[in-house]
């Protein structure tokens, strides 16, 4: 079984595209996330974390990679709705034009937990939906 979440593609401008504004912050499939990424999330005076999902095969997994990758506040209690509510109050990440989060491994993690990939994904781009409407947005690459 897969993941049942349709995430799109990202579009041919890319990672440009999302900083420039021509590619509106989303959840989008890439085939791979490279350290260009980072040093260019960081020269654009974004915030990034890179969320490593290798080997993950279910919830606490990704939960563990989410504490690494984000560096998470204390009272993130490893679950689908603190996990939520961080990624609406990111005033624990910084002052920033924008967050980047870029993941290594969803290929195999929504393979090996579909309905967990399920819900990280409706959470992911929630929170994509929540920084759209204010000044900072938030845009996830899924590799």
């Amino acid at each position: 079984m897969t993941s049942s979440v349709e995430l799109p593609e990202l579009p041919e401008d890319g990672l440009n595209g999302i900083f420039e504004g021509t590619v509106p912050p989303g959840v989008y499939l890439v085939p791979s996330v490279g350290p260009e990424a980072l040093l260019q999330a960081d020269a654009e005076g974004w915030q990034a974390a890179v969320l490593d999902l290798g080997g993950v095969t279910g919830r606490d997994g990704f939960f563990d990679s989410c504490v690494a990758g984000f560096e998470l506040p204390e009272w993130f209690e490893r679950n689908w709705d603190t996990l939520t509510d961080c990624l609406t109050d990111l005033s624990w990440w910084g002052e920033t034009r924008g967050y980047l989060v870029l993941t290594s491994g969803w290929p195999d993690f929504a393979r090996a937990a579909p309905r967990d990939a399920d819900t990280a994904a409706a959470i992911l781009a929630a929170a994509v939906g929540y920084w759209a409407v204010r000044e900072t947005p938030l845009a996830v690459l899924l590799g």
